[in-house]
């Protein structure tokens, strides 16, 4: 195989300087590419965490309303089932008042309970609970999903009867 090196009578080394520059400039592009990648991946890097956190940010906000939203119905609920029996008392009998009194009492304690606790606890707990039992975890978020299903279905049922 010939040499690429060796010159031909009366050529000049124009060949291998132009060769050389030619490394040079591909090497200085390859190391500029390389850092334009870096400083893109970094950007890239740093907006995504920025945005997680935004993220992550506006997912407590709603969290907390949502918790504070819960714990509010829970209580007005326990005030409307403490009210109402004197109701059941006269009618079902003071044993059924007395249900219905204890369950009034447990839903207010689960409203404080809940209202005392912040996010990341009650984050915590659901995990745990997640982990010990599953199968419960995993009836109760299809009940919860049926139910809302329903909710939402019947939501769009009566807006339809509405604009008929």
């Amino acid at each position: 195989m010939a040499d690429n090196d060796t010159k031909a009578p009366g050529a000049t080394s124009t060949g291998k300087t132009t060769r050389t520059k030619a490394k040079t400039a591909a090497k200085t592009v390859k190391k500029e590419a390389v850092k334009a990648k870096d400083n893109a991946a970094k950007t890239l890097k740093d907006n995504a965490g920025k945005l997680s956190e935004q993220a992550s940010g506006k997912a407590r906000d709603y969290a907390a309303q949502g918790k504070a939203k819960a714990s509010d119905v829970l209580e007005e609920f326990s005030k409307l089932m403490t009210n109402a029996a004197g109701s059941v008392d006269e009618r079902l009998g003071a044993q059924y008042g007395d249900y219905a009194r204890s369950a009034a009492q447990s839903l207010s304690g689960f409203s404080q309970s809940l209202d005392a606790k912040d996010i990341d606890q009650l984050l915590d707990e659901a995990r745990d609970f997640v982990r010990k039992s599953p199968a419960i975890a995993i009836g109760t978020a299809a009940a919860v999903g049926f139910v809302l299903a329903r909710l939402v279905k019947s939501g769009f049922d009566t807006d339809a009867a509405d604009d008929a």
